[in-house]
């Protein structure tokens, strides 16, 4: 059976956990199909891990479109969600037209960094019937506003004002919430308080949710990797098996584990 957004909040509904990775490829999309992965994710990220920049800013819509159709056409069953990159939604028409062209690239799902300011934008895009995840937490996209790659939201009127922003998106028809690098009390207290499903990375085992970069859980990205992310290869034997690992590891809620986690 095809996972749909419904399917999840029927998860969250009977406190089921879900799986969420990124996908950029057929190849890879089909082996995490298979995997059992729930949610296949084309993220921005693409910039960072596929094409060699040093953050997501450079991708552009052309290639989120392209990658969309390429992960279109290994999977049968996961829902697919697409990242708006960059400058991609930066009037309503706009948003409208580019969140459409990666619907129909083969995305279910569109998924928006941002605040409450995103109101409007997700209003419009819930009434044409186009589904929305709202990522708050760090936004990747706002890294040189945010001055890097910091936790967000630890001191208490940042907590109080993700909240806010988090029911505020909500209301406005978001379909799913995305926490990155928040600490894990926050993303407890944000989880319990809506009735969406909330993914998280770099927020505890909280969430209804986990989403890595697959090159990360791989074990392929150089350097050192981020607190949040375990190498599912050390203990298996092949990609499939590391895939299987952390399937299994999210609906356990053996990850992340407490060293993974702020």
């Amino acid at each position: 059976m095809s996972v749909t957004t419904l399917s999840l909040k029927k998860l969250k509904e009977e406190g089921k956990k879900f799986s969420c990775l990124t996908s950029y490829d057929a190849c890879f999309a089909a082996l995490s199909n298979e995997a059992g992965i729930d949610v296949l994710l084309i993220g921005d990220s693409l910039g960072m891990v596929l094409q060699g920049h040093d953050s997501t800013l450079p991708v552009t819509m052309e290639d989120m479109v392209y990658h969309t159709r390429c992960v279109k056409q290994g999977t049968s069953r996961s829902l697919i969600m697409a990242d708006m990159p960059f400058n991609g939604n930066t009037t309503i028409a706009e948003t409208i037209k580019n969140a459409g062209r990666l619907m129909q690239a083969g995305a279910h799902i569109v998924k928006l960094e941002g605040d409450a300011w995103l109101v409007d934008s997700i209003k419009q895009l819930s009434e044409r019937g186009i589904p929305v995840c709202a990522h708050l937490g760090l936004t990747p996209q706002s890294v040189n506003k945010l001055g890097g790659y910091k936790v967000q939201g630890k001191e208490e009127a940042a907590a109080e004002h993700m909240l806010e922003s988090v029911k505020t998106l909500v209301a406005a028809g978001a379909d799913i919430i995305l926490l990155e690098c928040v600490p894990t009390p926050l993303a407890q207290k944000i989880t319990e308080s809506i009735e969406v499903p909330v993914i998280g990375i770099g927020a505890g085992n909280v969430t209804d949710g986990q989403v890595l970069v697959v090159h990360d859980m791989l074990g392929l990205t150089p350097g050192k990797p981020p607190k949040f992310v375990k190498n599912f290869m050390l203990e298996a034997e092949s990609v499939q098996d590391a895939l299987k690992a952390y399937d299994q590891a999210v609906k356990t809620k053996a990850f992340p584990a407490p060293e993974h986690s702020f």
